[in-house]
């Protein structure tokens, strides 16, 4: 599709290949679950918001590392066909590429079990050999299911080349200050953020809390996801809850990763924040009412009409 603006973003995460299960229920431990339907989708966080990014209209790159194995060959493949930069994909001869074993209930709730593989050697190293593609980008978005030097690498690189670093930090795990003050932005969900403030959310005041101890710790601007609830967008003492739109949902699984990929492509448009995390919302209202990962990402005339 032709992009709708030439600011470049860059993707720097995971690729994985997701095994999905529906079932009515997630297993208990010790219990086995007759499932339903089984399928395999592209996913991976980092690969879910690349794809997200191209189907709305950003010009993206994308820096991942996968096996040298028919699923990484696969992603390959399938990346090109959405539009995606593959100059940067590293294949690695000694791991397999990324699996993530997927349980999704009557309910739309999942689990997801992940094998990183290659991902887990996404290595500084590899990322030197990419440092043309930070120099060419705006706006560069990083996820944590790649290892935590690498995206320290990638953040304190950006930020000396004075461009904007956009965290979302899942899976949630503890962050080093030194990565959170070269942050121009992050997304934590609930969970993600009681883990950097160690403030529990239980409403939106104690959102706003932990919101302002991650803003004290050196982040410009600081979006929660709440779920249904919406978005707790921060910055400079200003706050203002963006509300999420109302859907039936099916399945949950990359409502995150569309959030973050929607948000970076509006940025990229210079869309003040409000406006970006709005449109963030409906992508994520969107790609709930969908099954799987990067499947259920929308295209941009979908955002464009929707709510």
């Amino acid at each position: 599709m032709e992009k709708l603006q030439e600011h470049k973003i860059l993707v720097v995460g995971s690729s994985n290949t997701d095994m999905v299960i529906k079932t009515q229920h997630l297993p208990r431990p010790g219990e086995t679950v007759l499932g339903g339907t089984f399928f395999m989708n592209p996913g991976g966080k980092g690969a879910n918001q690349a794809v997200a990014i191209s189907r709305l209209g950003g010009n993206v790159s994308f820096v991942c590392k996968t096996g040298s194995d028919i699923f990484g060959h696969q992603s390959q493949q399938l990346f090109e066909e959405e539009g995606i930069d593959t100059s940067y994909i590293f294949s690695d001869s000694m791991n397999p590429s990324g699996v993530a074993l997927i349980t999704v209930d009557a309910h739309a709730e999942n689990c997801i079990v992940v094998a990183s593989g290659a991902n887990a050697n996404l290595l500084p190293s590899d990322l030197e050999q990419a440092i043309d593609a930070v120099e060419e980008a705006n706006l560069i978005l990083m996820q944590l299911e790649i290892p935590m030097e690498t995206v320290e690498y990638v953040a304190e690189l950006a930020y000396r080349k004075k461009k904007k670093v956009i965290l979302n930090p899942a899976p949630a795990c503890p962050l080093a200050p030194s990565l959170l003050q070269h942050l121009y932005m992050i997304t934590p969900n609930e969970t993600e953020a009681e883990m950097i403030s160690g403030i529990k959310i239980t409403d939106e005041t104690s959102a706003v809390e932990a919101a302002k101890f991650i803003s004290k710790m050196g982040v410009q601007y600081v979006i929660i996801t709440l779920g249904s609830k919406g978005a707790l967008v921060y910055h400079d003492s200003m706050v203002e809850m963006i509300p999420a739109y109302k859907v039936q949902a099916v399945d949950t699984t990359a409502a995150g990763d569309v959030f973050n990929g929607a948000l970076v492509v509006a940025l990229s448009e210079e869309r003040n924040l409000s406006d970006a995390v709005r449109f963030a919302c409906k992508a994520s209202a969107i790609s709930v009412t969908r099954v799987g990962a990067q499947s259920s990402a929308p295209y941009r005339n979908e955002v464009d009409i929707f709510g």
